[in-house]
């Protein structure tokens, strides 16, 4: 029996964490992502306290990347917030909550397995059956992510994997998510984490699927299509250098036109960055090391094309019932 239905909750406000946990309830494939995870987890019938259900961990796991919460302070949100109970699952007066070690072993579960990239498959084969991904062309971007950059820890270094990085006159330490989206509707189909010094060039062709004609890029694309790994199937629309364009604009209204054309279509790409930074609040690596925070990354790209692609996806259940009816 849950808290709720023995009327001992004091408020009936619709607050906007339980609105966002709500609407995530309704597009999250949760049954095929369970079914992606269920072979991978400890088997219940052992001795002793019985593991947790795939479906609750993945809840809580989800809930972990939306707040931006640790393993001990997801199991302290747990105790103290009934919306983020109600959502895991866990709103009966008799059952359990898990415990950090918990939380932490099946996040090592989907690291260990690189379940991260096949969530994100996962959902954006749902998304490409509802028709939101045409595939026509990408988009490639990359950002920042800063790193911790203190040496007062256990062995007195930085994290050697995390490396500096200089953006106009400022120079950041940590790493970069690189990402490819579609062209049309700004859902993130490809992933890759690299160290803060990597330049954006060199992941580009590794961020195409391969089903594309066109790909877009800014100015520190330069190049890309000249690279070893290039595809001589796509074509590469990048923004010409800022110098460049200035000495050509004296008298050129049509270059200007198609530098806001490829402009416009670039924009697409910084949605998602939007999305996991000031959405979800994502700003700062959490873990040491790139396989750590790149499985994290990848996980918040899934999400974030849910959270942007909600409104269809709704709209897409709304229709279903409205057939059934």
């Amino acid at each position: 029996m849950k808290q709720s239905s023995l009327g001992l909750s004091n408020t009936t406000k619709r607050t906007r964490k339980r609105e966002f946990l709500d609407s995530m309830e309704l597009v999250v494939p949760w049954a095929e992502l369970v079914s992606l995870i269920e072979p991978y987890a400890p088997e219940c019938g052992r001795r002793g306290q019985q593991p947790f259900s795939v479906q609750i961990l993945l809840r809580i796991h989800f809930m972990q990347q939306w707040f931006k919460l640790s393993d001990p302070a997801m199991e302290e949100a747990l105790h103290d917030v009934p919306a983020f109970r109600d959502f895991a699952g866990l709103s009966h007066w008799d059952e359990h909550i898990p415990s950090e070690s918990s939380i932490l072993r099946f996040r090592h579960l989907l690291e260990r397995h690189k379940l991260a990239e096949q969530i994100l498959a996962t959902v954006n084969a749902l998304l490409q059956a509802k028709g939101l991904q045409l595939k026509a062309g990408t988009v490639v971007d990359a950002t920042l992510i800063a790193a911790p950059s203190s040496t007062k820890n256990q062995k007195g270094e930085r994290d050697p994997e995390m490396h500096q990085s200089k953006k106009g006159n400022q120079w950041y330490f940590g790493m970069k998510a690189h990402i490819g989206v579609d062209a049309d509707s700004g859902l993130v189909h490809s992933v890759r984490g690299t160290s803060g010094n990597v330049n954006d060039v060199v992941e580009a062709n590794s961020l195409l699927h391969g089903q594309e004609t066109d790909a877009f890029g800014d100015a520190g694309y330069q190049g890309v299509d000249r690279r070893p790994d290039a595809n001589k199937n796509v074509r590469w629309h990048v923004a010409m250098r800022p110098g460049l364009r200035r000495a050509l604009d004296k008298g050129g209204v049509l270059i200007d036109q198609l530098e806001r054309t490829k402009a416009s279509i670039r924009a697409r790409v910084e949605h998602p960055f939007r999305v996991i930074k000031q959405q979800f609040g994502y700003v700062k690596v959490r873990y040491r090391g790139l396989k750590k925070n790149t499985a994290q990354i990848v996980t918040l790209f899934a999400l974030s094309n849910l959270w942007m692609a909600r409104h269809k996806l709704l709209a897409c259940r709304g229709q279903v019932r409205l057939q059934g009816a």
